[in-house]
């Protein structure tokens, strides 16, 4: 049966939360939480598994580890050892958890901003200084500033990298890894990266784990991962940590803090169907995500003026600046007060970001096309 992207899901009454934010006059184009339904292997995995009375806590069977070592070599062309393998119920718990075992407060933390909010906060929660280092929008993509990077990671204990980056959409090179971890290892700095975005890159682009550079790398960096957002079961909770270091990963499990404990039962059981199963819809995904991002890119060009944007190399969200705009207050209470369309704020990822907003377009074509119709009107209107 061919797959259809531009079927509407109905969620309202699902608890769910982009589409409870708001109230329903509003379209919620903010968390990274697509609105398509799952892979059909994902959905008869977890309903034979609910044939089943008994929920108590899960562990990991060999079956899934050995379907995530397959993948990771398959999609990524990068060997680990199923051993290396932690299981946690997000990305976000793992990497301050990373912070929390591996630093001591007042280290300092290096971030690439605009970043993540919940990566741009998760220094402090630790009482370590965070460091900024920014990237630079020029005409062909996001870029770093090489200087900075040396002079910034000389002086911090960590990186915590995001790449696929959200929001910007970059998805770094070969090279532009092979920078940053020959940097990191000048200085001892170690590498923590969330790389959940890693199986949604456009335009053929194919992810680079910046843990497999080479061995000595691998032996400073913690990967993170999960088939959340590519698989859209971000709800069941279950992500994983990459560390080949055999002592960092035992550090790394000592704390899991009283709150990082075990993985939903049905999130192992989604996730080893979506990597089993779920390549046909993946591919049917990228697809359609890189034709609304098309579509947003040209309607931004044409449709909304005052607004630009960099294509996004990867995942569903697109960083648009308002600057040019000059809407007078912040450009997400603007487009939520005047369009009535959820946006993420700007200033959410970078405090000097609130003339930008974050776009996710992991939604029908339907339901971008009414957004933008929306925000074309506010603009419109002034």
């Amino acid at each position: 049966m061919p797959l259809d992207f531009d079927a509407p899901v109905d969620r309202i009454g699902t608890d769910c939360s982009k589409w409870s934010r708001y109230g329903p006059d509003v379209l919620p184009l903010w968390v990274a939480d697509m609105d398509f339904a799952v892979a059909p292997g994902i959905v008869s995995a977890l309903q034979a598994r609910l044939q089943h009375p008994v929920f108590g806590y899960a562990a990991a069977g060999d079956g899934l580890r050995a379907q995530i070592v397959a993948e990771l070599r398959e999609s990524h062309d990068w060997t680990v050892g199923p051993e290396e393998i932690v299981f946690l119920p997000g990305v976000e718990p793992g990497f301050n958890m990373a912070l929390r075992a591996l630093l001591r407060p007042g280290d300092t933390v290096a971030v690439q901003t605009p970043i993540y909010r919940p990566i741009l906060n998760a220094p402090g929660h630790w009482g370590m200084q965070r460091l900024d280092l920014p990237l630079h929008r020029e005409p062909g993509g996001w870029s770093m500033d090489r200087e900075a990077l040396e002079e910034g990671i000389g002086r911090s204990q960590a990186l915590l990298l995001c790449n696929p980056h959200n929001p910007t959409g970059k998805v770094f090179t070969r090279d532009e890894l092979a920078e940053i971890a020959v940097t990191c290892l000048s200085h001892g700095t170690l590498i923590i990266s969330d790389e959940i975005h890693c199986d949604l890159l456009h335009d053929g682009r194919r992810h680079v784990p910046i843990a497999s550079i080479d061995p000595g790398v691998s032996d400073r960096t913690i990967t993170l991962m999960a088939a959340s957002k590519t698989y859209n079961i971000a709800g069941l909770k279950c992500a994983f940590a990459i560390i080949r270091n055999r002592a960092m990963r035992a550090t790394f499990e000592a704390h899991r803090l009283g709150m990082v404990d075990s993985v939903n039962a049905l999130g192992l059981v989604a996730t080893e169907a979506a990597y089993a199963t779920g390549k046909p819809w993946k591919t049917a995904l990228l697809t359609y995500l890189q034709a609304n991002r098309d579509y947003l890119v040209e309607a931004v060009r044409t449709r909304l003026p005052g607004l630009s944007m960099q294509a996004p190399e990867g995942t569903f969200l697109s960083w648009l600046d308002c600057t040019e705009a000059r809407l007078g207050m912040p450009a997400q209470q603007f487009f939520l007060d005047r369009a009535k369309v959820g946006l993420n704020n700007g200033s959410d990822y970078d405090a000097a970001a609130g003339d930008f907003v974050r776009l996710n377009f992991g939604c029908t074509r339907a339901v971008l096309e009414a957004a933008i119709g929306r925000m074309e009107a506010s603009l419109s209107a002034g």
